[in-house]
């Protein structure tokens, strides 16, 4: 049996999220486009950058168009500007992939870290081939790396081969890619850091488990939602939804367990306190107009690229493992 084989579900290799590439009818993040979390009105667009009527000057950032470069503005405040036009539909798209401890855990096809990592790269090459900027956050057992917003392609690449590095065991990841603090961060950091360097317009995309979903957490996705367009994607394993009652033996990787043992106290806790998150993050998301999907770990990646097929959380709702 080749590695590869051996490894299926449980990593994601580099190759293949450069292969997650979706076809190219399926680009960009423009209302009314082939991606679920948007939608078209006729309404005058609120986000601002390439278009037919001028808005207003701003500071150059690096991946603006050199085209739009204001030069009146620049030589008279000696600082490089560019022309903002309504009507644009590029915008920045940042995306948290969450690659924690809890992430590296499955029982169905792959691990929710692989799931993860496969959205986070096929939502980054649809925002790349629509032409807008694409950055975030990876959260990893050992911290956090950060991508700023960009269209250039080699930086594409370094964060899918660093998603495909998070997939793999804490030991086997290269060290000289390790960015970030020495610890594991709670996820409400990571939103307030994507709150930090997101701005009017944002398309924001957390991809997780949500396993430490609190009152912090909530509170900063609020906060994150009055200027981001959030989309928040639960990834989850059958095993979070409800326990086996059986002598099945289940690990964290630190410690072993005999379900049997548990109690079926126990286990109908463990289940009512996913649904408790599920329904918690969900109803936030309807409170505060942003988009909910869930995608359990028997699901394609591509499920969320995919509008007129029946909702992830719809079809998945009752399903169940047979005891």
């Amino acid at each position: 049996m080749t590695d590869n084989a051996q490894n299926e579900g449980l990593v994601a290799p580099f190759t293949a999220l450069v292969r997650s590439r979706p076809d190219r009818r399926t680009t960009g993040f423009a209302p009314g486009g082939k991606v679920r979390t948007h939608q078209s009105g006729t309404n005058r667009s609120v986000f601002r950058g390439r278009g037919m009527e001028f808005d207003e000057a701003r500071i150059y950032q690096p991946g603006d168009d050199a085209r739009s470069i204001d030069w009146r503005v620049t030589a008279r405040t000696g600082k490089m500007h560019t022309k903002l036009f309504h009507e644009e539909r590029e915008r920045p798209v940042l995306i948290v992939a969450d690659l924690r401890a809890s992430m590296h855990f499955g029982t169905r096809i792959q691990f929710k870290s692989v799931l993860a990592a496969t959205i986070a790269a096929e939502l980054a090459w649809v925002g790349i081939d629509g032409g807008d900027r694409v950055g975030g956050f990876i959260l990893l057992p050992s911290g956090v790396r950060s991508f700023p917003a960009t269209r250039n392609t080699s930086a594409m690449l370094r964060l899918l081969k660093a998603l495909s590095e998070g997939t793999k065991p804490e030991d086997e990841q290269d060290g000289d890619e390790q960015d970030g603090e020495a610890a594991e961060l709670p996820l409400h950091t990571a939103v307030d850091r994507l709150r930090q360097v997101s701005r009017p317009g944002t398309l924001v995309f957390i991809v997780s488990d949500f396993a430490d979903f609190d009152e912090r957490t909530e509170r900063a996705i609020k906060r994150l939602s009055l200027h981001a367009h959030v989309t928040n994607v639960l990834v989850y394993d059958q095993l979070d939804t409800m326990l086996p009652h059986g002598n099945q033996w289940i690990s964290d990787g630190e410690h072993v367990t005999l379900l049997a043992a548990l109690g079926r106290a126990s286990i109908e806790n463990h289940a009512r306190m996913f649904r408790d998150r599920r329904d918690r993050l969900e109803r936030l998301c309807r409170q505060r107009g942003m988009s909910f999907l869930a995608i359990p770990t028997s699901a394609s990646a591509r499920d969320v690229l995919v509008p007129h097929r029946k909702s992830a959380a719809a079809r998945t709702r009752r399903e169940r493992i047979p005891a």
